[in-house]
């Protein structure tokens, strides 16, 4: 395509800066928690007996080497399909947080605005633990497969 006024090139140099920009914000950058906009319905991932098991341990070797979470959320991904469907999360802020994720296939857990990550081997679990100290809505998903399995809504 050949432009020939100014005008019209100038409009297709800001057009395809902007669709430069759109592209180039992706999975590498950071969630800016301060234009996020916390969801006012809050949704659980995981069931209230779930958090609970997690935070007692049967021996005392594992409640001194691993800390109780406040919240334990569990996802499992078959086919693509994840479980429980994707919705928003919500935690209080200061509370140490547990994902784990079981899929099918080999990939990779990461949470945004964290930037943490963990190895997802097929049909092994991987977790991601933190503390929840940033406020804002943080989307968590797979990497190669691009699936969102939550929103993070942090309070």
């Amino acid at each position: 395509m050949l432009v020939r006024t100014p005008a019209a090139r100038t409009s297709v140099v800001l057009t395809a800066a902007l669709l430069t920009a759109v592209l180039a914000t992706g999975c590498g950058q950071d969630d800016d928690p301060s234009v996020a906009t916390p969801s006012a319905a809050p949704t659980s991932a995981a069931p209230p007996s779930a958090a609970t098991t997690a935070a007692v341990s049967p021996t005392p070797a594992a409640t001194t080497s691993t800390p109780a979470v406040d919240r334990e959320i569990t996802v499992k991904i078959a086919k693509r399909r994840i479980d429980p469907p994707t919705g928003r999360v919500t935690v209080g802020k200061g509370e140490l947080v547990r994902i784990t994720v079981t899929s099918d296939v080999s990939d990779e857990l990461h949470v945004h605005g964290y930037d943490l990550g963990a190895r997802l081997p097929a049909g092994a679990p991987g977790s991601v633990e933190f503390r929840a100290d940033k406020t804002g809505l943080f989307e968590v998903e797979t990497h190669e497969t691009e699936l969102v399995l939550f929103q993070l809504v942090v309070r």
